[in-house]
C-alpha cells in the first residue's frame, strides 16, 4: 500500500519558488512571502513579500515593491525595497529607489533618484502617494483624488497631497470586493 510522502504542516517562502520566465504585462500581488525570479520581461506593477531577482536576461519596466530586491537585468521604474535592495553586474536601474539598505556592485548602475532615511521611515507604515495607489488600483490618478476628497476610499491629506496608508487600502479594497 502506498501512503503519502510526509510534508510539514507550513511551507515557507524558500519552499515557494516562482520563476517568471515569459514576457508578461500587467499587476502581479503576493500577500504570502515567496522568492520570486523574474528571467523574461515584465511591465506593470509587482508587490511581493520575500525576496525577488531580477535576472541578468530580464527587462522590467515596472513599479516593484518588495522586502528584499536584488537585480542583476534592466530595470526602468520605481522600487521599493522595504529591506534592502542589492543592484549586481551586469544590473541597469534607471528610476527611482526607496530602501533603507542598498548595495551597489561593481559593475552595477544606478541612474537616478535613491532614497534612502525616507524609505526606512516609510518601510514601517508603507504609506502610498496618489498616484501609487492610482497604479495599484489601475485607474487614473484623478480618480483616486476625487474619491479622497469624497471620502470613498480611505486616505489622509497631507499639505495639498493625499496619501493612503496600504494596509487600510488593502482592507478597503478586500470590502469592496465582497460588495
Amino acid at each position: 500500500m502506498l501512503g503519502k510522502p510526509n510534508r510539514p504542516a507550513e511551507t515557507n517562502a524558500a519552499d515557494r519558488v516562482l520563476e517568471v520566465t515569459a514576457s508578461m504585462q500587467g499587476t502581479l500581488a503576493f500577500k504570502d512571502p515567496v522568492n520570486l525570479r523574474i528571467s523574461g520581461k515584465f511591465e506593470g506593477t509587482l508587490d511581493t513579500l520575500g525576496s525577488l531577482t531580477i535576472g541578468e536576461k530580464a527587462q522590467v519596466d515596472a513599479q516593484i515593491t518588495g522586502e528584499m530586491v536584488t537585480v542583476a537585468g534592466r530595470v526602468q521604474g520605481k522600487i521599493i525595497a522595504r529591506q534592502s535592495l542589492r543592484l549586481v553586474a551586469p544590473a541597469h536601474l534607471s528610476g527611482e529607489v526607496w530602501t533603507p539598505r542598498l548595495v551597489v556592485e561593481e559593475g552595477a548602475v544606478l541612474d537616478g533618484i535613491c532614497r534612502m532615511q525616507e524609505a526606512a521611515a516609510a518601510s514601517t507604515s508603507r504609506w502610498l502617494s496618489e498616484e501609487e495607489v492610482a497604479q495599484y488600483l489601475e485607474i487614473e490618478p484623478k480618480v483616486v483624488r476625487q474619491w479622497a476628497s469624497q471620502g470613498r476610499i480611505p486616505a489622509s491629506r497631507e499639505g495639498e497631497a493625499w496619501r493612503f496608508e496600504k494596509s487600510r487600502l488593502d482592507q478597503w479594497i478586500a470590502t469592496e470586493r465582497s460588495r
